[in-house]
């Protein structure tokens, strides 16, 4: 039974009455005020960790341990976690194994058995943990066990204190865009020898970028880019990037765009080594749609992946529909989202980093 939630958030118009005629205002609540606040104490928690990391392996029985047996809590842990051998083979960790709730990717639904998941590992499992929940996402705790480290936050050396904090609730959290990505694709039915055209339609919820590219070819990539239907330009180069603000600082930054923070309701357009001087990264509205097509004068296909995953190529005549989604997910901060993010920007990527001018004395300053 999953746990009742609420993130105090709210952009509302309030209509201010007088003797004359309305006159609106407007509230918008500072995203550093959100919160997040259970009408119930959640009993259920999803655990999330990186697959074949032996670094993992003491965090994580530790966590599981204090969760089941302290807590009181029901842990979901993927099958395939408890296949690793030195997990399965701990006689020791056995009696906590067996009161574990398993499923399995992509064939197991538990978006409503799931109160709030915690990520142990580095971004990669965060942006895994995304993708099992194609609709309303659980408020996420990620600590930093991994190599980067820069959406998650805690750090295990306090976990149980944290932790116990999140069941009590009313902890600052974030809420991280993501993208709604529909691909259709053109294909080929055999009917009595006759061919007959098809479409397959396939979703995604994408949390850092939808990333189209070259593949294999030696030739530039070439694809049109419409925006909420009207072509806009077109693509040549090894290819472009539509990412979230979460994703502005993944392949976006490394491409030459701007980091934008997560609470800006926003979409990027990043170019891939473009063929042009003038192609530099847009930043437009979230809600437009975006749709990526190949060019009809393309000389090979091209190749697309989401959030680094379910890579696939594409074809004349099929398409990719990019928009900003309904289901956010939902971060749960260490202090607040500003203050985290800029940490983050400074100790994973070092922003602004160098070595300081010394200071001039006033006589230094007269020469």
């Amino acid at each position: 039974m999953q746990a009742d939630m609420k993130f105090n958030q709210c952009v509302q118009p309030q209509a201010l009455e007088n003797s004359d005629n309305k006159v609106w205002k407007w509230h918008i609540q500072d995203p550093a005020s959100q919160r997040l606040t259970w009408n119930k104490p959640p009993k259920s928690v999803l655990v999330v960790k990186k697959i074949q990391d032996a670094s993992l392996l003491q965090p994580f029985k530790e966590l599981c341990v204090f969760l089941t047996e302290q807590k009181n809590m029901i842990v979901y842990v993927e099958s395939k976690v408890l296949a690793d051998t030195a997990i399965a083979g701990d006689e020791s960790f056995g009696a906590v194994i067996q009161k574990f709730c398993t499923f399995r990717e992509d064939l197991d639904d538990i978006s409503n058995r799931v109160d709030f998941i915690i990520c142990l590992g580095g971004d990669g499992t965060l942006l895994y943990a995304s993708s099992l929940f194609q609709e309303s996402v659980p408020p996420v705790m990620a600590f930093h066990l991994g190599s980067l480290g820069f959406l998650t936050p805690f750090k295990f050396d306090t976990y149980q204190s944290q932790v116990t904090q999140i069941i009590e609730g009313n902890t600052a959290i974030i809420l991280r865009s993501r993208l709604r990505v529909r691909v259709v694709k053109k294909g080929i039915i055999m009917t009595n020898g006759d061919s007959e055209g098809s479409r397959k339609s396939m979703q995604y919820q994408v949390l850092n970028e939808v990333v189209v590219d070259r593949g294999p070819s030696s030739y530039l990539s070439n694809v049109d880019l419409f925006l909420d239907g009207h072509l806009i330009t077109t693509v040549q180069g090894d290819g472009v990037i539509v990412s979230t603000p979460t994703g502005s600082t993944a392949y976006a930054v490394a491409a030459g765009a701007s980091m934008i923070h997560p609470n800006v309701p926003a979409i990027m357009i990043t170019p891939i080594c473009p063929h042009s001087l003038s192609f530099r990264p847009i930043v437009v509205p979230a809600g437009v749609e975006l749709k990526i097509m190949l060019s009809r004068d393309a000389r090979n296909t091209a190749w697309v992946s989401f959030d680094g995953r379910k890579r696939q190529e594409i074809c004349h005549g099929d398409s990719i529909t990019i928009t900003t989604s309904c289901f956010p997910v939902p971060s749960i901060c260490f202090r607040d989202p500003v203050n985290d993010w800029f940490e983050s920007l400074s100790q994973c990527l070092h922003w602004n980093v160098r070595k300081k001018q010394n200071y001039l004395s006033s006589e230094e300053e007269e020469f």
